[in-house]
C-alpha cells in the first residue's frame, strides 16, 4: 500500500467516525456553556467524547513510542524552539474563528460532505488564510509573531525530558501517558451523558485510534526510502491549504498526503451521510452568516498557521506526542473559543 492510499483510508475512517458521532470540540464547549438546547446545563457529551478520543490517542501513540515503532520526538508538531506568546495568540485566533464560523476545519469538511454549503465558504477562506500566512502576504506577520520571546528548549517533548533525566522508558510512559489518560477517562466517563450514547463514544474511540495510526503510517509506509515523509498525523490547516493549492496548480505538482487525507474525509463523511440519510443541501439565510463564516475561516487559517495546528492537529495529534509546543496552542484554542462563546448571542 502506498502512502497516499493509506492517507486516503485514514481520512475516510475519520470522516465516517466524525459524521456518525458528530465529533466536534466546539459543540462540546457550547454544551458546557449551556448553549445547546438538546442537553441539560452542565452536560457536555461532545466534550467528554473529545476527552475520550484524546485519552485513546495519547495511550496508543505513546504505546507505539514505547514499543519502538515510532519516534514522536520527530513529529512535525514537536518543536524545541517556540514563541509561547505567538503560539497562544495563534491558538486564540483559531478558537475565535472557530466560534465565528461555527465549525473547525475538520468539522467543516464533514458538514460539506453532507451538503452544507456554508462550510464550503469556511474551508475556502481557511485555506486562503493559511496559505497567505505560510507563503503569502501574511507570512511576514506570522514570522514576526513567532519571534516574540523565542524560547529554546533542550527537548521538544515531555517524554524526551523524562528519558534525558534518566527515567526508564516504562516509567516515563506511566508518568507521562497513563496518569493524564486516567484523568481524561474519569472526566469522559464520570457523567452518564456519553456512556448513554454508544455512537458518540465508539466514534471517539475510533478517532483516538486513528491519530495513533496516522503516526504509524507516516513512520512505516513510505513512498520513497530516500525521501521519507515527515512524521505527522491528523491535522487540517496545512492540508486544506495544500488541497486548495493543488486544485489550482496541479500541473507539475505531486498529490501529497495532506490532500489525500482531506479527500478521504470528504468521501468517508459523504458515505456516512448517505447511509444515515442525513445529507441535505444547506445554505445561508442571511448575509451576516456568510461574512461570519468567511472571517472565521480567515482567522482559523492565520491562527492555525501561527499555532502550527488546529483543534485536531494540536488538540489530539499534538497532545498525543506530549510536545511542549502543543500545550500553549491548545490553551489558546480553548481560551479563544470560550471567550468568543461568552460574547455569542444567546438563542
Amino acid at each position: 500500500m502506498t502512502l497516499l492510499w493509506a492517507g486516503l483510508l485514514l481520512g475516510c475512517g475519520f470522516g465516517v467516525a466524525a459524521r456518525l458521532g458528530r465529533f466536534c470540540l466546539l459543540r462540546g464547549l457550547r454544551q458546557a456553556a449551556g448553549l445547546d438546547r438538546g442537553e441539560p446545563r452542565g452536560s457536555a457529551p461532545a466534550l467528554q467524547a473529545f476527552a475520550l478520543a484524546l485519552a485513546v490517542a495519547l495511550l496508543a501513540s505513546q504505546g507505539l513510542q514505547l514499543a519502538g515503532w515510532v519516534d514522536l520526538g520527530q513529529a512535525q508538531v514537536a518543536r524545541s524552539q517556540l514563541s509561547i506568546p505567538g503560539v497562544l495568540i495563534g491558538g486564540a485566533l483559531f478558537g475565535m474563528g472557530m466560534v465565528l464560523a461555527n465549525s473547525c476545519g475538520a468539522r467543516a469538511l464533514v458538514l460539506l460532505a453532507g451538503g452544507n454549503l456554508r462550510s464550503l465558504v469556511t474551508i475556502v477562506f481557511l485555506a486562503l488564510g493559511a496559505q497567505a500566512s505560510m507563503t503569502g502576504v501574511l507570512a511576514p506577520v506570522r514570522q514576526w509573531l513567532q519571534t516574540w520571546l523565542l524560547l529554546s528548549l533542550p527537548q521538544a517533548t515531555l517524554q524526551q525530558s523524562l528519558q534525558a533525566s534518566g527515567v526508564a522508558a516504562a516509567t516515563a510512559f506511566a508518568l507521562a501517558a497513563l496518569l493524564p489518560a486516567l484523568v481524561l477517562l474519569v472526566y469522559a466517563l464520570r457523567r452518564p451523558a456519553l456512556r448513554q450514547s454508544p455512537v458518540q463514544w465508539l466514534s471517539a474511540l475510533a478517532i483516538g485510534g486513528l491519530v495513533a495510526l496516522g503516526w504509524w503510517i507516516t513512520a512505516h509506509v513510505q513512498p520513497d526510502p530516500f525521501d521519507p515523509a515527515k512524521l505527522s498525523s491528523l491535522s487540517f490547516v496545512g492540508p486544506l491549504a495544500e488541497s486548495l493549492l493543488y486544485l489550482q496548480l496541479a500541473v507539475g505538482r505531486d498529490f501529497s498526503l495532506g490532500p489525500a487525507v482531506t479527500l478521504g474525509v470528504l468521501i468517508g463523511a459523504a458515505a456516512a451521510a448517505q447511509l444515515t440519510r442525513s445529507a441535505r443541501w444547506e445554505g445561508f439565510e442571511q448575509p451576516s452568516r456568510l461574512a461570519a463564516c468567511a472571517l472565521g475561516g480567515l482567522l482559523m487559517g492565520f491562527g492555525g498557521a501561527l499555532a502550527a495546528g488546529c483543534s485536531i492537529g494540536q488538540g489530539l495529534s499534538g497532545l498525543s506526542t506530549l510536545a511542549y509546543a502543543s500545550l500553549p496552542a491548545m490553551a489558546g484554542i480553548l481560551l479563544g473559543s470560550w471567550a468568543a462563546i461568552q460574547f455569542s448571542p444567546r438563542a
